[in-house]
Parts: structure tokens; C-alpha cells; sequence
């Protein structure tokens, strides 16, 4: 089997365990640069070239898409859709999952347990907004932010107002959500594979943080989800499409509730936390969809 890893980097920690993951069962891998490939659309024959060749025919591709380069990266898994070639997760689900309002209003059409999230254009809205949403202390998110990146805790009725009113008027796309006070600054991370957690992790964020990711300085021990916790990362992960997935749980006064849905979840923390082999068991994932 012969299997091409979209990566911008292949020194990174999830590419090579990818990598060395399909060579121990005996099959090809390759990294692929995906902002150096360039597509020829057509009916007949749409193919895709790298690095002045076409692409050789693989069975699968792994898409390791960087929130900066969702948009070609998407376009790439696409073109290789067009070609009949296995992609773990497809492009829909990719622009899904980056898309945090449209994930969370797909979850919240199907039921899923979600904070309290407010979205909003107009400046004029804002005392309401942020009543709606239980009132200060609340959490500010870029829609577009990663790794903890474009989250803000704001703590007084003042404090939001002001930093709505700057995010606001610069036209950036933010989402107001409220504060779970009683989670402490930690979540539970489940990773997902072919509809089953295969690990999980409780992130723990450090005393002088609010964010629980590890970029930000948070630690990680494995972690016992509940039943509940189990099957609602599993459909999370179904709703937005994914086959492979990063769900986030956080523990509130009346349940777990979802956070957000990683379409490139990194393996170096669920790896080294719970020394599961999650790589391997997106391989099996491959074997199993093609029959090899």
C-alpha cells in the first residue's frame, strides 16, 4: 500500500510517527508538500503535479492541513477526491471543522451539549451579547485562532465591552462564549479514529492560565472519560464528518459539553501522555477502508 502524508514539514513529531507507523506494516509513505502541489482541473483526467512531476497514484492520503493554508489545503484534498484516491478526512469535513461557528451550529442542530455562545456583527448589540451569554467572566475567541491562540478571558462587564468594541470595529470575526468556571482551566481531549476514542487526556492548564493546551504551557495525564463523554466525542466527530479527530470536552455543573472538533489533531501530546500507539491505529483506519 503506498501512502502520501500532506505535510508542510515532515520533521514534525505527528508526520514522522505517520510515517514510521506505515513502514513497520509494510507499506510505502510519502510526504507531500502541500502548498508545492498544483492541480490540472479537467473532466477527463484531473491529476496533480509536485515538484515538476504528476503525482504518483497512491492509495491514501493523510491531510495535515494547517489552519493558515485550509483553504488550498482543502483544494488539494479535493482534486485528490476527483482522482478516487482514499483521504482520511475529506475536504468537507476539513472546512467544517475550521469553521467554528459553522461546527458548533452543525453540533448544536444535533443536539450536542455546548456552552453558551453568542456571534454578532453589530457593535450596537453588545451589552445584550453579553447578558446572553451569562455576563462576565467570558471567554473571546477568534474564529480563525489555533493552539489557544485568539482566546481571551475577560473578567468585568467593562473589560468585554472594550475588547468587543476594539475585535468589533477592526471586523474581526470573534464568538463570545461562556466561562465553565468550575473546570478549573482543564479539558479532556478524546482522539477519535473510524468512530472510536482510541485515547484520551485530561489537559490541565498551568495557575496563571485559563487555556488547557499544551502550547500554552499546560500539562497532560491520561485520562478516564465517562460513557457519555465517550459517545459524545463520537458524535462530534460524525457530524462534522471527520474520521480522524481531536474532540474537546470541557466538565461543566451539568455536563460534559463540547468545545470545539480538531480536523489535525498533533499525535506528540496524546502519544506521550497516554503511550498509545494512535498513529498505528490511523494506518489500521486505512487498511481497513481500502482492504489491505
Amino acid at each position: 500500500m503506498k501512502v502520501a502524508i500532506l505535510s508542510r514539514n515532515q520533521n514534525l513529531y505527528s508526520t514522522r510517527r505517520l510515517i514510521d507507523a506505515a513502514r513497520e506494516r509494510g507499506h510505502k509513505a510519502d510526504v507531500i508538500d502541500t502548498l508545492r502541489c498544483y492541480m490540472n482541473i479537467t473532466s477527463s483526467k484531473p491529476t496533480i503535479h509536485f515538484q515538476g512531476k504528476e503525482l504518483p497514484v497512491y492509495d491514501a492520503v493523510i491531510p495535515r492541513i494547517g489552519a493558515s493554508i485550509t483553504l488550498y489545503g482543502a483544494a488539494v484534498v479535493r482534486q485528490l477526491e476527483m482522482m478516487n484516491i482514499f483521504c482520511v478526512n475529506d475536504s468537507v469535513a476539513i472546512t467544517r471543522a475550521r469553521d467554528k461557528l459553522r461546527s458548533l451550529q452543525l453540533l448544536s442542530k444535533k443536539g450536542i451539549g455546548l456552552p453558551i455562545t453568542g456571534f454578532a456583527h453589530s457593535i450596537d448589540e453588545i451589552n445584550d451579547l453579553i447578558k446572553m451569554v451569562g455576563g462576565p467572566p467570558l471567554i473571546i475567541k477568534f474564529l480563525e485562532g489555533t493552539q489557544g491562540i485568539g482566546v481571551v478571558l475577560v473578567e468585568t462587564a467593562k473589560a468585554a465591552r472594550s475588547v468587543l468594541e476594539a475585535f468589533l470595529g477592526l471586523k474581526v470575526n470573534i464568538l463570545v462564549q461562556e466561562y465553565i468556571k468550575e473546570a478549573a482551566g482543564a479539558d479532556v481531549r478524546c482522539f477519535v479514529v473510524g468512530g472510536k476514542v482510541v485515547a484520551a487526556m485530561k489537559r490541565q492548564g498551568t495557575s496563571e492560565e485559563f487555556r488547557s493546551n499544551l502550547h500554552r504551557g499546560g500539562k497532560a495525564i491520561p485520562a478516564e472519560i465517562t460513557e457519555e463523554e465517550r459517545s459524545m466525542a463520537i458524535r462530534a466527530a460524525h457530524i462534522i464528518g471527520l474520521n480522524v479527530a481531536g474532540v474537546d470536552i470541557i466538565r461543566s455543573a451539568r455536563g460534559p459539553l463540547i468545545l470545539e472538533v480538531n480536523a489535525s489533531p498533533g499525535l506528540e501530546g496524546i502519544e506521550k501522555t497516554t503511550k498509545i500507539d494512535v498513529a498505528g491505529k490511523i494506518i489500521d483506519l486505512i487498511e481497513h477502508n481500502i482492504g489491505k
